[in-house]
């Protein structure tokens, strides 16, 4: 409630680059980190373990990618998608990556992805009618169930 009602604290840094060096941290639902990706947890889900996938480096546009970063970014997308049909079951993955804040970019100035794990009818008439989600489970809970398998990233 506090980001809907614009009283959380704004934070001193991008959430694609949490501060520390740690591979994962829990209070900013960052589940990996290496030399050139992050993978988080969303923290205003659309669904359960709903991903944000950025590159480490702070770029606006695909087209800034470097090789490296470009191919490190879409073997993590699909290591994610992976993880989500394991751990959580989901039945289908929607991916996906706005350019800039008129299409849609939240935060336009670092390039990111969501990967949005889906079930059969987990979007009722709840979201259409009253722009209400509900999650099944506590972002905590997801957080640790998934954090294993982004662990056994880092020990590669």
């Amino acid at each position: 409630m506090e980001h809907v009602n614009g009283s959380a604290a704004r934070s001193d840094f991008c959430i694609f680059e949490p501060p520390g060096k740690e591979c994962s941290a829990r209070e900013h639902l960052l589940l990996f980190r290496d030399r050139l990706v992050v993978v988080l947890l969303n923290r205003f889900p659309y669904a359960n373990g709903h991903l944000l996938i950025a590159p480490r480096r702070h770029v606006a546009d695909i087209t800034e990618l470097q090789h490296e970063e470009h191919r490190a970014l879409m073997e993590l997308l699909s290591y994610s998608c992976s993880v989500l049909r394991r751990r959580i079951k989901a039945e289908g993955i929607n991916i996906g990556l706005n350019l800039g804040a008129c299409a849609g970019a939240g935060i336009a100035d670092h390039l990111h992805f969501h990967v949005v794990p889906r079930w059969s009818g987990d979007h009722n008439f709840m979201t259409v009618l009253a722009d209400i989600r509900i999650i099944p489970q506590h972002i905590e809970e997801s957080f640790d169930m998934l954090l294993p398998d982004f662990q056994h990233l880092s020990s590669q």
